[in-house]
């Protein structure tokens, strides 16, 4: 009798904890489950827009002061704007939204998601998927909208992920915080080098989600290193993020995908390489615009080892690009590859829009020395 009533209990603490929280789904690459927020919670369980019940928005927890916000929500003189569909949720002092999914232990992946800073001017957002966390600045807008997407990434430690977004941030008025929307997720696979460029994803293609109908390309934030990089194989070493751009909605020099440098020298990334002390290589690379409106001169500026390239590019903000190369010797058996734009640029139609120059098709060869 002991052995059923042991079953019994165990049975009824399994019933609770399930309960009281939200259920594990399987995941896959695209939209998480409600991860567009425009399945809500039922009006006995909000008090104006605040959130009261931890499971009132389908497939997500919630803690600490969450709201749901619709599009057009006015806060004081401030008018809320959600990215796409009807609503989003805004995380408060300390808040913090999660959904468990079934993934693949020891599997790369990359989150995408929208956000939005509203009344306070440092805001960021602290994303984690146990052991891995990262923090993201959202104080600095990239696109006129205000809302920017932004991409992270994680190595699954198990087969269940618990995807949080948290706001760690201690302000007077607990409703200052992000507004989250659009989250979504996809698998990752890592490219090696290969006998045709000793650079990993030296074309980019490897990357974040980008979401349908997003038209202002994913950011990748700063200091992301190259392990759990949302950009495979590169890491962000800069004070601002650079931007994923894919031919769906900018021109793109090779390929379906591309980076563009929107923050000047605060926007850099690069690559480690290995390399052989004395032999001779050459880096290639495609430098363009992204048929965004971004005109004027610019430059990229190339790092190989001790060499510096400086490559101008002029641009009608149409679309175009030039390629560029330069030689020189490994001194080391590991070499850095690096690129950061020279100026900062605005969009010509849109004097609040950062954007830069494109960098692809990144090559790094050994040649024989002439």
């Amino acid at each position: 009798m002991g052995g059923v009533t042991v079953t019994v209990v165990s049975l009824f603490l399994l019933l609770i904890a399930t309960a009281n929280s939200a259920a594990v789904v399987s995941f896959r690459d695209g939209m998480l489950p409600n991860g567009d927020f425009e399945l809500g919670p039922k009006q006995s369980d909000m008090k104006g827009t605040e959130v009261l019940n931890k499971l009132a928005i389908p497939n997500w927890e919630v803690s600490g002061f969450v709201e749901y916000i619709s599009s057009g929500h006015k806060q004081g003189d401030m008018i809320l704007v959600v990215p796409a569909g009807k609503f989003a949720v805004r995380l408060g002092n300390e808040a913090s939204i999660k959904q468990r999914l079934k993934v693949v232990k020891g599997m790369y992946y990359s989150l995408t998601f929208s956000a939005a800073r509203t009344c306070a001017q440092d805001e960021r957002l602290n994303i984690s998927v146990s052991p891995d966390s990262g923090v993201i600045p959202v104080q600095t807008v990239y696109s006129s909208s205000g809302w920017d997407l932004y991409a992270w990434a994680f190595q699954a430690e198990s087969d269940v992920a618990e995807v949080v977004i948290h706001n760690p941030g201690e302000e007077e008025d607990p409703a200052c915080g992000p507004l989250i929307d659009g989250v979504a997720m996809r698998s990752l696979y890592p490219p090696r080098p290969t006998n045709k460029n000793i650079l990993k994803n030296g074309g980019f293609e490897e990357g974040p989600l980008v979401l349908p109908g997003a038209t202002t390309g994913v950011l990748i934030p700063p200091f992301i290193e190259d392990d759990h990089s949302p950009l495979p194989g590169w890491m962000v070493e800069s004070l601002k993020a650079v931007k994923y751009v894919d031919t769906e909605h900018f021109s793109v020099p090779q390929g379906r995908r591309a980076i563009e440098l929107v923050a000047g020298k605060e926007s850099a990334i690069a690559q480690v390489a290995r390399t052989i002390i004395g032999k001779t290589y050459v880096l290639s690379f495609a430098v363009g615009d992204a048929n965004n409106a971004c005109k004027g001169s610019m430059v990229v500026e190339a790092f190989a080892g001790k060499e510096t390239l400086k490559v101008p590019y002029e641009s009608r903000g149409t679309g175009g690009f030039k390629r560029a190369s330069v030689r020189f010797v490994a001194v080391s058996t590991r070499t850095r590859v690096m690129f950061y734009s020279t100026f900062y640029a605005m969009r010509s139609d849109d004097f609040s829009s950062l954007c830069g120059p494109v960098i692809d098709d990144v090559k790094l060869l050994s040649v024989r020395k002439p």
